[in-house]
């Protein structure tokens, strides 16, 4: 059986964005279709509909740790506290391993231009920067989140 980490690759890998290859890998275990969380996901790719801002693999494992912990209920403030502190842990090791969360940081180009993008393709970016965040998201989403110990998505 293939692991998380090896399911969000190969997503990837098929043309897929960092954020729906995150998304998408989890989605089904937190009751969500695949089809839907590649929909919902689609446009935080590439730092948000290419935008460079954060990266899209860290924005899909915040979906899933808001699928799995986030609030369904306004006054369930117990539950938007817990997802605040989850949202931040990872973050905070997401940038122990690649320094920042900035879509735009983490390559060092501009893919809005052609000149960007040729450095973009030159440098294989989606091999050497892209698929290593896809990867590390959802080693962090493992470690932290499917534990276990871990008491599964709130219904």
């Amino acid at each position: 059986m293939k692991s998380k980490v090896d399911c969000a690759t190969d997503r990837f890998k098929e043309g897929f964005n960092c954020a729906q290859a995150v998304f998408a890998t989890y989605a089904p275990s937190l009751g969500i279709k695949e089809d839907d969380a590649l929909r919902i996901s689609t446009g935080f790719g590439a730092g948000m509909g290419r935008q460079q801002e954060v990266c899209g693999a860290v924005t899909g494992a915040l979906m899933v740790i808001s699928s799995k912990h986030g609030m369904a209920n306004a006054s369930d403030t117990a539950a938007k506290e817990t997802t605040y502190a989850h949202v931040k842990d990872f973050t905070m090791r997401f940038r122990q391993l690649h320094c920042s969360i900035s879509c735009h940081e983490l390559l060092a180009c501009d893919i809005n231009t052609e000149e960007g993008m040729k450095d973009y393709n030159e440098r294989k970016l989606s091999a050497t920067v892209c698929l290593p965040c896809v990867q590390d998201a959802c080693k962090i989403i493992e470690e932290s989140f499917f534990q276990e110990k871990d008491p599964g998505p709130r219904l």
